[in-house]
């Protein structure tokens, strides 16, 4: 975990500081596609809110000491997806924080249950064409390798968009404005959110 760089001004305004005193030791959890922007987008919000962010796939990659890549590789996606659920777990009880998650992080029961009980979640929505142009500009994504990625975007949709509609606390359009635009939606929805006003729920040892 790690405060993001590139922090500027003089501290967060009033709003956003309220929106900090609200979490308190809930996590502000991004989810989307990949390739929706989670992890651009939490490195500008933490700063605003003073907060560390964390992302989720380098957690992961840090205590595997490889690549997701690697991973997928040597040891298969089922195997990648529990190390996935037990660091979020981990995560989430040492808030607050801003976190990105994986895009397939929310299928998982246990994890949209600590979501739920420790964040605040807020869906990056983002159409094809948007998803497609980004993620054929990496080459280190294994769900995508020596695929047609429109093909593979529109499958990952149809499992996933239910899935993150049925979690979601927020939503925000991904779009190709500067990421400080959809930062400051971001964090216009916090404050209108109506879970800030709940009470935070102790979320207790992470998962073994």
């Amino acid at each position: 975990m790690r405060f993001a760089s590139g922090e500027q001004g003089a501290g967060p305004t009033a709003g956003e500081a309220a929106i900090r005193e609200r979490l308190g030791a809930r996590s502000i959890v991004l989810i989307g596609m990949p390739g929706c922007g989670k992890s651009a987008l939490g490195r500008r919000l933490a700063p605003r809110l003073e907060l560390p962010f964390v992302d989720v796939d380098e957690e992961i990659e840090r205590a595997a000491g490889k690549s997701i890549k690697e991973i997928f590789a040597d040891h298969g996606e089922a195997y990648f997806r529990d190390g996935e659920r037990r660091v979020i777990a981990r995560l989430l009880a040492s808030g607050p924080q801003v976190m990105a998650t994986g895009g397939g992080a929310l299928l998982n029961e246990e994890t949209r249950a600590n979501i739920r009980r420790s964040g605040i979640s807020v869906w990056v929505k983002a159409d094809v064409a948007l998803l497609v142009r980004r993620v054929t500009k990496r080459n280190s994504r294994p769900l995508f390798e020596g695929r047609d990625a429109e093909t593979v975007v529109r499958d990952l949709m149809k499992a996933r968009y239910p899935v993150y509609a049925a979690v979601a606390d927020l939503v925000v359009e991904s779009r190709d404005v500067p990421h400080e635009v959809i930062v400051s939606e971001i964090v216009e929805a916090l404050a209108q959110s109506p879970r800030l006003a709940e009470p935070a729920v102790d979320s207790g040892s992470p998962a073994p």
